[in-house]
């Protein structure tokens, strides 16, 4: 499980253009922050989408999510994000009655976890170069682009070989 971000200043990346037009991104410099949650298992991912950060109350109903969509006992690994350590979230846990587990990566290792290559993929392929107009547009954009590739599985094979745990 791993958090990412996105703000309506768009994620640039290289790209082509006929010499001497050089493309031109417009935009509005807005600090309005868009946060993403997943979790990923052997042949999918789950997500949720946040405005602004996310906190303990947003782990815990993400892990909500994750417990009504997975039937059985769930192995949460994560990185030690303060909102994963927070009292909500272990008092949650503690509720569930051993139908939550949890367990840490090892500080400074994010090579480990298949989620952060959903976020490189996400980042690199689906949202380069995107302009959104406001924050509902990069809202459902994110959304779209997430769902598209939920639809591929071969991606989420890609992402656990990628962290060389497949």
């Amino acid at each position: 499980m791993d958090e990412s971000g996105l703000s309506e200043r768009p994620h640039r990346c290289r790209s082509w253009a006929p010499r001497g037009q050089t493309p031109v991104l417009q935009f509005h410099f807005n600090w309005h922050q868009l946060s993403v949650i997943a979790g990923i298992t052997w042949w999918n991912f789950y997500f949720r989408l946040f405005p602004g950060t996310i906190r303990a109350p947003q782990v815990v109903e993400f892990l909500a999510h994750l417990k009504d969509q997975l039937p059985g006992k769930l192995l949460i690994i994560w990185d030690g994000l303060a909102a994963h350590r927070g009292r909500l979230v272990r008092q949650y846990v503690e509720a569930q009655r051993g139908h939550i587990v949890l367990e840490r990566l090892p500080a400074y290792a994010p090579e480990l976890n298949p989620v952060e290559y959903i976020w490189g993929h996400w980042k690199q392929h689906e949202l380069p170069n995107f302009c959104a107009k406001d924050f509902a547009q990069l809202s459902r954009h994110a959304r779209r682009t997430l769902r598209r590739m939920q639809r591929r599985p071969t991606l989420v094979t890609a992402f656990w070989k990628q962290a060389e745990l497949f």
